[in-house]
């Protein structure tokens, strides 16, 4: 059975219909890098599987339960907490400044334990217990020295991974990455690359949206082209980057050619 099944999934702003009918699945440990011109509606797309926008129309179904399903009745048992079975990585990392790595990584869990009516009488143990995990992946991304640091005293490549801690201490099924080499040079693109091979080794389930097409030939299982709100084209990275199918495919991968450009072995 799919991790994720995604059902003609639907999104308008108003009469600006910006998915216009998606549909996927994804296995588990498989790593899904989704490319396309910006405005194609791949952000929007993990917004709402991510339930931080509400899909106008389709189905979303996470581990067997449906989390979203616009032909559902009211008063048919939906799984709301959705969101909470997904982590993303935002593009612009939203660390909290005032907050060090520690604290960043510890905020959210605290915050959710705090609704437990023996949180006040087990605060010590449970604080204490969301502190080590926090610090065990802290060193699973290399940053075990940064967690006394600021956000604003992290350099290079090392916000995105705490930024990626964050997302684990929530202990998602399925993690999602909006543009996570953005802005960065080759080295620390193969530094991140380095730890989502690492998280794929422990079988975890990705999404991924990027621009960096040698980073998506490289890292994924499977790769979806989006335009215009659509799936243009899905397969794996040989079938979209070797022999794509389709005209829209070919001209952007076209337009996406830079003698320049890092390829998938600059990476490996």
């Amino acid at each position: 059975m799919a991790i994720l099944e995604v059902n003609d999934l639907k999104k308008s702003f108003g009469e600006l219909e910006v998915l216009k009918g998606v549909s996927f699945s994804l296995e588990k440990g498989e790593i899904l890098s989704v490319i396309g011109s910006s405005g194609g509606g791949k952000t929007t797309l993990l917004r709402i599987l991510n339930s931080l926008e509400t899909a106008t129309e389709g189905k979303i179904t996470i581990d067997g339960e449906a989390v979203y399903d616009s032909a559902a009745p009211e008063d048919s048992p939906v799984d709301e907490t959705g969101g909470l079975k997904m982590g993303l990585v935002f593009q612009g990392f939203n660390l909290f400044p005032q907050y060090t790595v520690l604290g960043n990584l510890t905020l959210a869990p605290i915050t959710r334990a705090k609704k437990d009516p023996d949180f006040k009488k087990n605060k010590k143990e449970i604080v204490k217990e969301i502190e080590a995990k926090a610090e065990e992946i802290l060193e699973s991304v290399g940053l075990s020295e940064k967690r006394d640091s600021y956000p604003y005293q992290l350099s290079g490549g090392q916000p995105q991974r705490v930024a990626l801690a964050r997302a684990l201490m929530l202990s998602p099924k399925i993690l999602c990455f909006d543009e996570p080499t953005s802005a960065l040079d080759p080295e620390l693109t193969g530094e991140v690359l380095k730890v989502i091979r690492s998280l794929k080794d422990q079988g975890r389930t990705m999404i991924i949206v990027t621009h960096e097409l040698a980073f998506a030939e490289s890292v994924s299982d499977k790769v979806i082209f989006m335009a215009d709100g659509k799936i243009e084209e899905m397969g794996s990275p040989e079938d979209i980057f070797k022999n794509p199918k389709c005209e829209k495919t070919k001209r952007f991968l076209e337009g996406m050619l830079d003698p320049n450009m890092q390829t998938k072995d600059d990476i490996l």
